[in-house]
């Protein structure tokens, strides 16, 4: 039975190859966001994300979602995995759960994590067993550890660090001046 789920976590985590992206997938704008699922700051982010930047920008721009988990983060790293398998069951699910685990980051506790994981699977229809199951997956630790390792090779430090269109915005910004920047990138590009 072991080998079948982990065969089964296997092939799912092969439809996982891609970041996450939210909005319109195919635009020139990009938004890259570097991010650790227990960053507060990164929880502030997409708070401005949902509310403020994608009601706005959500048809003209991508935002593309990257893993950056921080060593000081004792869950980053295994909820960043998580991501990746509920990522490809369902992007959508997938949106929600980093939606969720950030909002959730101050009563999640490393011992708990899989606990606070299977409750949101429950919840969500997803079959928990897999997703534990799929934090000891290497290929999608493997998608993970790529990210950080972009970043790094971009000099990404520090998170949220956004990249709209390759100008930084790094750990505490505005919304006004991150729109500014993506308005820039849409004029640049002859996006109305």
């Amino acid at each position: 039975m072991r080998t079948l789920v982990l065969a089964c976590v296997a092939a799912l985590s092969t439809f996982a190859q891609g970041s996450l992206v939210e909005g319109k997938k195919d635009s020139p704008v990009r938004v890259i966001i570097y991010e650790d699922l227990q960053c507060p700051d990164c929880a502030d982010f997409r708070v401005m994300l949902d509310q403020k930047l994608l009601p706005k920008y959500g048809a003209k721009v991508a935002f593309i979602h990257r893993d950056f988990p921080l060593a000081k983060h004792a869950w980053a790293r295994p909820a960043s995995i998580a991501s990746r398998y509920i990522q490809g069951v369902s992007e959508e699910k997938a949106s929600q759960f980093r939606r969720e685990t950030m909002a959730a980051l101050r009563t999640i506790k490393a011992e708990m994590f899989q606990d606070w994981l299977r409750t949101f699977c429950t919840k969500n229809g997803l079959d928990a067993a897999r997703a534990i199951a799929a934090l000891n997956d290497p290929a999608l630790a493997a998608l993970v550890q790529k990210d950080f390792e972009d970043g790094v090779a971009r000099g990404i430090a520090r998170t949220p660090t956004a990249l709209v269109n390759g100008e930084p915005f790094i750990e505490t910004f505005t919304v006004e001046q991150i729109s500014a920047g993506i308005d820039a990138a849409l004029k640049e590009n002859g996006i109305q």
